[in-house]
């Protein structure tokens, strides 16, 4: 075989070395999932269309944990062999560059989560149901991909269970049916997505539906938090509101929220979505300021994804700072009031990591998350609330539903900046040595209320 012609088993990022693939790109993916609770027991038919990019001999997908028992490419059946986590593929003649093909992936087993430096992500069973949570390489323990956030497809999924379980997934719930015993749940996600943000939910859920303008809104939670949830979600409407001022439009057409049975270490994200635990509910609103990252993320992170894992500070540091935003919009502290808190905090940590190249140990870091809202903070303290939100404006839209890098960002800040940015950037994301905030001005107009202006 034609090294030249065989298909990288990497997408090549040097944080997850072993996950993606290479000579070839998803466009779509429908996955048709049957899922038996009390066994564990996952069956599934993935049909992934891919655009060579390359000639191709060979490819392979991220597929771990599970057994693929037939392979077909555009009906043909293909040879393949499965170690390692890569299900390597064989069709029956090349594949030439730019074609599009048609992979059908016929798989099952006991899904689980898998063990990572991060912590065991993926498919997990609750107590009474399911969660995924796959960043940032879980994606594999449920369903055939290229599993790396640059790879943007849309995607169907159609999933059989038992009907006294409510399923929540990512995109528009265009079907849903039972039929002897079993729920059949269809659902549509168009925007691109990376496979990291695809999502399945399973649990005895109630829900209750919010009035968003312009995007449907549901909260899915079990009865007995009902009156927690009523209260700590009942805002989001507004938070919602003050994000599309700052950021711009709501990026999909829905929004669903899912408080599990379990307790959680942290919130997850995903697209179109967002997962809480029952620890993350106390009905006094303690915990809202994550309920703002999670909603945030659904501009930084799923809409303007990462095209490489090392830029992880512009999901996460953007989210954090949205968090400090929600704050100052609800009156409550400022961001300003809150910067020079965290920034105290951070002064005091060890100095050894880099925000725009944490490492892939670092890169969940706590300062990652800090440290980049400071920066965006320092930004904003530099060019003004005017240009400052103009200009995040201009980032979400220039690259909605795509995907970009810190050095973009900084490209963008320069076509706007009255002088040069680098030293700014250098300072800020790559020196191990938190620099000063610039000082706050004495009066500032709230983004919010522009007839409005407070004292810092």
């Amino acid at each position: 075989m034609d090294p030249a012609a065989i298909g990288a088993d990497t997408a090549g990022d040097a944080y997850l070395p072993a996950s993606g693939n290479g000579g070839y790109r998803t466009v779509s993916s429908e996955l048709s999932l049957k899922y038996r609770i009390a066994r564990n027991r996952l069956d599934g038919v993935a049909v992934l269309r891919l655009q060579a990019t390359q000639r191709l001999a060979r490819f392979s997908l991220d597929l771990v944990g599970l057994a693929a028992s037939r392979v077909r490419v555009d009906g043909r059946k293909a040879e393949f062999r499965h170690s390692r986590g890569k299900l390597k593929i064989t069709p029956s003649q090349p594949i030439a560059p730019g074609s599009i093909v048609d992979v059908e992936v016929v798989y099952g087993g006991a899904p689980k989560p898998r063990r990572s430096r991060w912590g065991s992500i993926g498919w997990e069973e609750l107590d009474d149901g399911v969660l995924v949570a796959s960043q940032p390489s879980g994606a594999p323990t449920w369903f055939p991909c290229n599993d790396h956030p640059s790879d943007k497809a849309s995607h169907r999924l159609r999933f059989e269970t038992d009907a006294a379980y409510t399923v929540i997934g990512n995109g528009e719930l265009v079907e849903h049916r039972v039929a002897a015993g079993q729920g059949i749940w269809v659902f549509e996600q168009l925007e691109p997505t990376a496979s990291y943000l695809l999502t399945v939910q399973i649990g005895r859920y109630a829900r209750r539906a919010l009035s968003f303008d312009g995007a449907q809104c549901e909260v899915f939670f079990p009865r007995e938090l009902e009156r927690q949830v009523r209260a700590d979600f009942g805002r989001l409407p507004q938070m919602l509101a003050a994000f599309e001022e700052r950021f711009g439009p709501y990026p999909f057409g829905q929004y669903s929220v899912v408080v599990t049975p379990d307790e959680l270490e942290i919130p997850l994200e995903a697209q179109g979505l967002a997962v809480f635990g029952a620890n993350h509910v106390d009905g006094r609103g303690g915990e809202e300021r994550l309920i703002a990252h999670e909603l945030a993320h659904q501009w930084f992170g799923n809409s303007v994804g990462l095209a490489r894992w090392q830029d992880i500070w512009l999901n996460e540091g953007f989210c954090c700072y949205a968090e400090w935003l929600w704050s100052e919009a609800s009156g409550r502290e400022s961001a300003d009031e809150l910067a020079r808190r965290h920034h105290a905090l951070v002064a005091q940590s060890p100095a050894d990591l880099l925000i725009g190249d944490p490492g892939p140990v670092h890169m969940f870091d706590d300062r990652v998350y800090k440290r980049g809202a400071l920066t965006l903070h320092a930004l904003r303290l530099e060019m003004g609330d005017a240009g400052f939100f103009e200009l995040l404006r201009t980032w979400t839209d220039e690259h909605r539903h795509a995907t970009a890098t810190t050095s973009e960002f900084i490209e963008l800040v320069a076509s706007r900046a009255d002088g040069a940015v680098g030293e700014f950037f250098e300072a800020w994301l790559f020196h191990p040595v938190i620099p000063a905030l610039p000082a706050a001005p004495s009066v500032a107009t709230d983004p919010l209320n522009p007839g409005r202006r407070r004292r810092h």
